[in-house]
């Protein structure tokens, strides 16, 4: 591990707790499976891993609906075995983030509970009560629609509604507050307390809502997405990380505008924040290239590291993406029957990891993208536990079934129970026993390619410089001698001259590159 300002570079790998590995027999993965697996991490070279929430939860939203941010769900352990883990993870090498969800909470938490119980009481202000519209109240206070699709105002008893811009089970913060503001710098110092190393920032551009609660109108301004009031919150968790050595607070900012992007990348903000561009790009080498140029473009103006994102817990899973006709994504372009050729999908998600792992700054694993894995579009709609489906159509389930580890059939060593979410038997071929030790595993080329990363003198610098080498490749070097070259044309085509194919997604033709495959070469002196 680097000791200063390892985020810039690191290789990161997210953790779906429910679904790692299950150690208790209920069926849902727990913090004692993640711990039985570490070693398959260091194995794999990740740098830290990146904790979706543990923390005790209705399980309305998946654990995105936090009760108590300073413990452990019983579903997944205890405190005590959530600090040896961190400890443990130290120990051999790889740092921990956890993740913090500042715009709501739990309707369960303590502070949400006293606000319902009396429209006098002082948690009331830490939340939006607002009332209705119209005669009697009884229409909500604006029609904004809900992140998850759906409406975003629920009605009490004593007739007041509050808003949630997620489920009602996820009321919204207030943080115009000063005790939100004071509770969730407390939070963050529990855990660096801890010696988690950094913390992820759900939703980060959510915080604020213009409190004349205008209707969304095209060309206005937002009454929700993007307040500049949010920076000041950032601000102020940037000096409390600054208290401990070597601390990252990193974003999900989901933004169309780099610009606006940006801003959470100031030196006094954020330290660096996921790429959705990238993730939702096409596999397009024209579209790629503005991508990645974009990318390092809006990073380098405020001196952030850029990051590189395939899949995570939210998103189709890319294998299956770049195996359709249309291999963006969105919300709206799942579970919508169009064909997927796997095949496809797995050439190009091999030589995406190449590129991936081989831009500058740092990369972040979606857990099972080291074993390949596909979205699973046969779960039933009645066993859907996501509550996207039932407010947008949409489920994130299939991008969320637990890991196959070992033997020939389901729940292929995940658990001794079935599953909280079905796996695949067609992933018999994908376990981590199945895959390690073949040198032609998708597991296997992410272990050579981040040891390669770690060991690569060109890898280590902060620029990259484009190779003309056509507009249907992509290709670039970095440093005096490393090239990677991404054939996205239809046909092979011939590789630079160079000294020695150092690692390559697929079988070389000779000195010529099939389509769809990615190669890091050695260029000559």
């Amino acid at each position: 591990m680097s000791t200063t300002e390892w985020w810039r570079s690191a290789v990161i790998y997210q953790v779906y707790p429910r679904s790692f590995a299950d150690t208790d027999g209920d069926g849902i993965g727990d913090v004692q499976g993640i711990r039985a697996h570490l070693g398959h991490l260091r194995d794999l070279g990740v740098d830290a891993i990146w904790m979706s929430p543990w923390y005790p939860s209705p399980m309305a939203d998946a654990g995105y609906d936090v009760a108590d941010f300073r413990d452990i769900d019983p579903v997944f352990g205890t405190l005590a075995q959530a600090e040896a883990l961190i400890e443990e993870a130290h120990a051999v090498g790889i740092r921990m983030i956890v993740d913090i969800v500042p715009n709501h909470i739990s309707s369960e938490h303590p502070w949400f509970k006293a606000a319902l119980a009396s429209p006098d009481a002082p948690e009331r202000d830490y939340f939006w009560f607002r009332p209705g519209r119209g005669e009697n109240g009884d229409e909500m206070p604006t029609n904004w629609r809900g992140e998850f699709g759906g409406t975003t105002w629920t009605r009490t008893p004593d007739g007041s509604w509050y808003l949630h811009l997620f489920t009602p089970e996820q009321p919204d913060l207030n943080w115009d507050h000063p005790d939100v503001r004071a509770e969730f710098e407390s939070i963050l110092r529990f855990w660096f307390d801890r010696g988690v190393d950094g913390i992820r920032i759900d939703s980060a551009a959510l915080l604020f809502k213009d409190p004349s609660l205008p209707e969304v109108v095209e060309g206005a301004k937002h009454p929700f997405h993007d307040l500049d009031e949010v920076h000041d919150v950032y601000r102020g968790w940037r000096r409390v990380a600054e208290e401990y050595p070597d601390r990252a607070l990193i974003g999900e900012v989901w933004m169309p505008e780099v610009e606006r992007f940006a801003n959470y990348l100031r030196p006094d903000e954020l330290h660096a924040a996921f790429n959705f561009d990238f993730l939702g790009c096409a596999w397009d080498p024209r579209l790629m290239r503005e991508c990645v140029d974009r990318t390092l473009d809006a990073h380098r103006a405020v001196g952030a590291p850029a990051t590189w994102v395939l899949s995570n817990h939210d998103v189709t899973r890319h294998v299956t993406r770049y195996g359709r006709a249309d291999t963006t994504f969105s919300f709206d372009n799942n579970l919508d029957g169009t064909p997927v050729d796997l095949m496809l999908g797995t050439r190009r998600a091999r030589a995406a990891a190449l590129l991936s792992l081989s831009l500058p700054g740092g990369t972040y694993i979606y857990q099972g993208e080291e074993l390949g894995l596909w979205e699973n579009e046969n779960i039933p709609p009645a066993s859907y536990q996501d509550p996207m489906w039932a407010r947008r159509g949409h489920s994130r389930d299939g991008c969320r079934v637990p890991l196959p580890w070992s033997g020939d059939e389901p729940p292929f060593g995940f658990s001794t129970a079935d599953p909280w979410l079905p796996q695949l038997p067609e992933w018999k071929d994908l376990t981590v026993e199945a895959q390690s030790g073949d040198p032609t595993s998708m597991l296997e080329l992410y272990r050579a390619a981040i040891a390669l990363r770690r060991a690569e003198d060109g890898l280590h610098r902060p620029a990259m410089s484009w190779l003309d080498l056509g507009p249907e490749v992509l290709a670039y070097t970095r440093g005096d001698r490393f090239a990677c070259v991404v054939n996205m044309s239809g046909s092979p085509i011939p590789l630079p001259d160079h000294e020695t194919s150092l690692l390559a997604s697929g079988p070389l033709d000779g000195d010529r590159l099939p389509q769809d495959t990615a190669v890091w070469l050695r260029l000559t002196a």
